[in-house]
């Protein structure tokens, strides 16, 4: 398992225009890489979690950010539909910004509408600026490129509590939830970013690196590990156990 995930991650990457969102391809291309430009859409962003993350010795507790990322008008290199990108970890307070605008965009407006009178003794306030902003350049959107890993829906443990979108609350990846969350198709495509390259200067989101991918939360040799340590300790138990039931016969 963990040489085919990274015999896949060696392998140049694909055009995610090129990849069909239906289930069976997708499963057949995972871990595989692509490559995807578009524009984020940062209102929407999900937040898992919460997932802690070791930085020098120091144990700090954050969230993955998945947003989807939107096609771009009259670029042809953009993706055809969106997508959602696993961005990477973020510290708490990201969260939390994200749910204040959220807040702050549900609430009404205070601002009264124009009055007729005062949309009449305006008209030519507008009509003598119209020049002016036909003169101003319309802000382009850069794009943004990512290269990022075909994944697809966690598998919980028995442990972790129940999805809860009502509440914005996230504890593991399900894919087709998170698209309906925003507004997408459930057979969105899933991607996990990932850059080697983190600019100090800008760190976060964090990609996930490539050891962390190509490792499943419990692999195949974990397993033996665990396996090999509880009985090691059981046998030292019961060894133990014989050893004091032994000297207590003796003292008899």
């Amino acid at each position: 398992m963990l040489e085919y995930r990274q015999n896949r991650l060696r392998m140049d990457p694909l055009n995610c225009n090129e990849v069909s969102p239906s289930g069976e391809n997708v499963d057949s291309l995972e871990f595989c890489r692509v490559l995807c430009r578009g524009v984020f859409d940062e209102k929407k962003s999900i937040f898992i979690g919460p997932r802690s993350r070791s930085i020098s010795g120091v144990t700090e507790n954050g969230y993955y950010v998945i947003t989807p990322l939107m096609p771009l008008a009259n670029d042809p290199k953009s993706v055809q539909a969106p997508i959602l990108v696993n961005r990477g970890w973020v510290p708490r307070n990201w969260r939390d910004k994200s749910l204040e605008m959220a807040a702050a965009d549900e609430q009404p407006s205070s601002i009264a509408p124009p009055s007729q009178e005062s949309g009449k003794s305006s008209w030519w306030m507008f009509s003598s600026k119209k020049n002016k902003v036909e003169e101003d350049q319309v802000p382009t959107v850069k794009p943004t490129e990512v290269i990022g890993v075909i994944r697809g829906s966690e598998k919980p443990s028995i442990f972790v509590p129940a999805n809860d979108p009502n509440s914005f609350q996230w504890f593991y990846v399900d894919v087709s939830a998170i698209a309906r969350a925003c507004g997408l198709p459930e057979n969105t495509l899933y991607i996990e970013a990932i850059n080697d390259n983190v600019d100090p200067s800008n760190p976060y989101p964090i990609p996930k690196d490539t050891n962390t991918l190509v490792r499943s939360s419990v692999m195949p040799q974990d397993h033996l590990n665990y396996t090999f340590t509880w009985y090691s300790l059981s046998a030292a138990v019961t060894f133990m156990a014989y050893k004091r039931l032994q000297s207590k016969k003796t003292r008899r």
